[in-house]
């Protein structure tokens, strides 16, 4: 079973698409404000069906569900390709957040399971962290393949399309995984139980302080990475352009295919990094005796990264501002692993899902309300210089990570 739960994250982040989104959105010719829009209505739809398809697959069976999320994913690919408007591209969007929201969590749950099934219960950061890392193997292969087939067809549309290759072979490896897997499902329900299966998480997870308090930390955490990571790309663009325009001027390229060559040896970097810092989540936790105190050492090495962000963007060092973003990508596949294996640790077997869900549905609600505040404060920077303006990104990152940093030797999460 390991190796097809390895197969599957290295499938599910075969996703051609996700270096050159907002290029392709382009290329149709949206505007920035409606690609905004399509964002933000991904989020929101996310959070909306999220807990209650994690409920969904806690009582009516897992492997069901995946394989609802991998037919959206596929829908929603084939309309991303074929649309040429912006109705049926919320169409699209609509359908992706279904994948996405049937998806997350669900998977989680089963491989938990199957460690409860094996005895083996104590290796939840090592083996989910060595799942990640072969999801973060597949992200390097599809920003590699992505980028030729870019080059290849000039266009950015293609790679929806071709999306939908591994989706298929997904499904395939869902069929072969054990009926065991779905934990333990009542046939039959009705919407009572199902809201009832809610109303109980729900309680659990707020009722224990513990439970309560990592899906705060996820929120800190997972909010704020996935708020300003993306800040990456403006920097390096600022950077490379100019290393571009001397290195390609001659080249018979065009845009799109020199937009190709810059976004994929970043990405490609970033994803090979992301998959060894995976791998080697059990270590940190083996290296700070617990899981408690993994915790505690990663948020101080994120307020220093933060800090150092911060001070590089203040005094335009650039090697030293991309540096702290790689890094920020590091000790967030460091974090992670830890902790899906702690929150696992507080939670029911038969709730799994849901909780699971719960805390990626919090981190999306962090990010919808951080991202536009951060965004404001960069706006408000943007005097200070095209580096300096970034300064923000560091402060508000460094803030919440140091406000958690200083609470997390308070208490312990057992």
């Amino acid at each position: 079973m390991l190796l097809r739960f390895c197969l599957y994250g290295f499938l599910k982040n075969q996703r051609y698409y996700e270096s050159f989104l907002v290029l392709a959105f382009l290329e149709k010719g949206l505007s920035f404000f409606v690609i905004g829009l399509l964002v933000a209505f991904r989020e929101v739809a996310v959070n909306i069906m999220e807990i209650p398809s994690g409920a969904i697959a806690d009582v009516w069976g897992r492997r069901g569900s995946m394989v609802l999320s991998f037919l959206a994913y596929i829908a929603s690919f084939l309309l991303f390709g074929l649309a040429a408007s912006p109705p049926v591209l919320f169409a699209a969007m609509f359908c992706f957040a279904v994948g996405d929201a049937f998806r997350t969590g669900t998977h989680k749950s089963m491989i938990f399971t199957w460690l409860r099934l094996m005895g083996r219960t104590e290796e939840r950061s090592k083996v989910y962290g060595f799942t990640r890392s072969w999801s973060k193997l597949g992200s390097a292969l599809s920003v590699i393949l992505a980028t030729v087939f870019v080059l290849l067809s000039d266009s950015y549309v293609y790679v929806f399309y071709i999306s939908i290759i591994p989706c298929l072979a997904s499904l395939a490896n869902l069929a072969a995984y054990p009926k065991e897997l779905d934990g333990e499902t009542l046939p039959g329900v009705d919407l009572s139980r199902l809201v009832g299966h809610l109303r109980v998480t729900f309680g659990r997870a707020f009722r224990i302080g513990a439970l309560r308090r990592l899906i705060f930390e996820s929120m800190g955490f997972e909010g704020v990475f996935h708020a300003a990571k993306d800040y990456l790309q403006p920097v390096l663009k600022a950077v490379a352009l100019a290393a571009a325009a001397q290195v390609l001027v001659a080249e018979n390229l065009t845009d799109t295919q020199r937009s190709a060559l810059l976004v994929g040896p970043v990405y490609l970097v970033l994803h090979l990094l992301s998959a060894v810092a995976s791998r080697n989540a059990h270590r940190v936790v083996e290296l700070a005796r617990g899981e408690d105190g993994a915790t505690r050492l990663l948020w101080g090495l994120v307020v220093v990264v933060f800090a150092a962000m911060a001070a590089a963007a203040l005094g335009e060092a650039v090697a030293a501002l991309i540096a702290a973003f790689v890094a920020l990508y590091v000790l967030q596949n460091l974090w992670r692993p830890v902790l899906v294996s702690r929150i696992d640790r507080l939670s029911k077997p038969e709730q799994g899902a849901t909780v699971l869900s719960m805390e990626s549905q919090g981190r999306r609600l962090a990010t919808v309300i951080i991202a536009p505040l951060l965004g404001l404060a960069v706006d408000a920077a943007a005097a200070q210089g095209e580096l300096a303006r970034f300064w923000p990104v560091g402060a508000v990152g460094g803030l919440v990570a140091l406000g958690f940093f200083t609470r997390s030797g308070l208490s312990s999460t057992r």
